[in-house]
Order: structure tokens, then sequence, then C-alpha cells
């Protein structure tokens, strides 16, 4: 079993869940809905990748805001 870290955030009337270990994202009308389908994504990312190399570990996440003018 391979675990993977993800952010999920509300965007209008959908959830957004965003894997931070691959490029990868999905959404949902709610948030399990998002988390199922970040899983499926994931798991064919990983299916179409062909390596074997380990996901990256995290060390640092940063969550902020900025104003833009």
């Amino acid at each position: 079993m391979r675990k993977v870290h993800y952010t999920l955030y509300r965007e209008e009337s959908d959830y957004v869940a965003q894997c931070l270990d691959f490029d990868v994202s999905s959404f949902g009308a709610t948030k399990e809905e998002a988390l199922l389908m970040l899983k499926e994504a994931v798991e064919l990312y990983l299916e179409d990748d062909g390596t074997s190399e380990p996901a990256p570990r995290i060390s640092e996440i940063t969550v902020g805001e900025m104003a833009i003018a």
C-alpha cells in the first residue's frame, strides 16, 4: 500500500482534491467523492508511470494567501 499526501478545498460548488506527491487532482460534489476520484486518478497515474521509484517525501507544506492588486 502506498500513501499519498493531498489537499482538499472547496471551489464554488465542488470540492477539489489535489495530490501533493504527484501532479494529479480531481473534484467532486462532496468531500468523499472528491477523495474517491483522486484515489482513482492517482492509481491510473501510477499505472501509466511505469517506474517503481518511491513517491517523494514531503518535508514541508505551506498554505498561504496573498493579495494581488
